[in-house]
This record gives structure tokens, sequence and C-alpha cells, in this order.
């Protein structure tokens, strides 16, 4: 499979009664959405440093051929702006991320809009990002105590399974030749970040693999894909699979719970579709 398509979170008190079954138990949330999309976005990672037993949970609770995104953390990309991060990004990695093993897909790394392109700035962060499970391990190795030792998870069971990474910028500054080209030396995906005009939407392509965010198109986080528009998502991601990339696409509009359903409907198109048991 080349095309993982699912959502941004999963748990939002405003689907329970639409999108979930009103006597649902929330522990079950994540396994029901499993049974829809193969692919969800972990999000509460940029917030905040997750617990190892989150993602032993999070993949015990999916099926084998499930994928997750999860986003780098906003204290590495929003307050150190990408600027001595060596320990914040061991914490990262060292919070249980590598728990994931097979099921990791890409790594979100999301700049604020305030942060406009510095060649210098952006060359040492991508050179920082691990490239596979082992260096994320040795890189994890050097948490600080904001991770106790005996929740760390510095081993990697596939050390050499490849990691992949993935950009959204939001400063028009990074509309640049030079930042493409920085992205392609380091393979790093640029994020194709549907919004209705807050920020600069950028489609080039980079590498082997896409990576979309679709945050709704005429109203932020609210609005829902209609069916040309998801019509003609389904279009574009044909084009790049028959260009030998992998593509991920999370939908982002849940404020009016259209996210989970927009995704079903998109795997409909693409002949994805899930048979919940």
């Amino acid at each position: 499979m080349t095309v993982w398509i699912g959502i941004s979170g999963w748990r939002y008190p405003r689907w329970r009664g639409t999108f979930y079954p009103h006597r649902l138990p929330q522990r079950e949330e994540l396994r029901y959405a499993a049974e829809r999309m193969n692919s969800v976005e972990i999000n509460g990672s940029f917030y905040s440093l997750q617990r190892r037993s989150y993602f032993e949970q999070w993949v015990a609770s999916t099926p084998d051929d499930f994928v997750f995104a999860v986003k780098g953390g906003r204290f590495i990309t929003h307050m150190k702006k990408l600027r001595d991060i060596e320990t914040p990004l061991a914490n990262f990695f060292a919070s249980g991320v590598l728990a994931l093993d097979r099921k990791l897909g890409p790594i979100l790394w999301q700049l604020p809009p305030n942060l406009g392109f510095d060649a210098e700035r952006m060359n040492e962060f991508l050179a920082q990002l691990p490239r596979n499970a082992g260096s994320a391990a040795g890189i994890a190795a050097d948490h600080d105590q904001r991770i106790p030792d005996d929740q760390a998870l510095i081993k990697a069971a596939h050390p050499r399974r490849r990691l992949r990474h993935a950009i959204e910028v939001r400063h028009e500054s990074f509309r640049s030749p030079e930042f493409y080209q920085l992205l392609r030396r380091h393979h790093m995906a640029l994020v194709i970040s549907d919004n209705p005009g807050r920020w600069p939407i950028f489609t080039e392509i980079t590498t082997d693999l896409m990576y979309v965010r679709l945050h709704g198109h005429s109203e932020l986080y609210a609005s829902g894909y209609s069916d040309r528009e998801l019509d003609e998502w389904a279009t574009k991601i044909r084009s790049w699979v028959e260009r030998g990339c992998d593509v991920y696409v999370y939908f982002d509009n849940d404020a009016k719970v259209h996210a989970p359903f927009d995704a079903i409907s998109l795997m409909h198109r693409l002949e994805l579709s899930r048979q919940p048991s």
C-alpha cells in the first residue's frame, strides 16, 4: 500500500454521538477509527511529551497494517524555533515514539507562521533529524530528567528501518528554490497545507513522500470538502502514486465533525475502504 488516509487526532468530545456511537468508551475510539481508515496523525505529541505507555496502547488498539504519523513537539518548532534542540529532540524520541515500530510513518514538523526561511537554521535542523530507527534511538539516549529512565525508550526493534520526515511551513519566504533544494538534499517532504488563505500553500515535490494536511478549504478547521473537491484530491493522489510517491493525507477540519467522514469518503474514491469488524 502506498496511500494512507486518516484524521489529525481522534479524541474530540464533539465527535461523540456523531462519528463515534453514543455509548462507545473513550478508550475504544482509536480502535473504532482504525476500523474505518488506515492511518491517523498523532497531534498530542505537538503539545506535550507523551508517555511510552500511550504509544504502546495505540499500537495494541490498531490493526497490523495501520500507520501513525507523529507530530513533532512545538517546544522544538515554536519555542526553540529549531535552535539548540539537541535535548528536546532526544526527549521527543525517548518519550515512546519508537514503540510504534513498524507502525511509525512520517514525523511531521510544523513551523509557526512568524518563522521565516533562514537557510543556515534550516540546514542545521534537517541535518539533526534521524534517518532510521537506530539513529533515533541513539538520539533518544541523550534525554534528560523530563523523561525518567524507567519510562524512556532508547532502543529500536528494527534499527535499520527508515524514518521519514515532512515539514509544514507557514511563511511566504519559504517559497524559495534554495529551500526546495535543501529539502531534496535531506530527502524531506514539503507538506501541502490546504487552508482558506490563512497561510501560503506550497505544492513543490521534494522527495518520494507526499504529505497533505486538509485544514478546511473555505473555513479553517470547520468546512467540509465537497464531492468535487474530494474527486480532485483523489486525482492528485493517483498522479503522485504514478510518480512513485507514498502519500499520506490527514483531515484536520474537525470543528464540525467533517474530518472523519471526509477521510472515509476519500478512501472510497481510492478503493481503500476498510470493513469494520
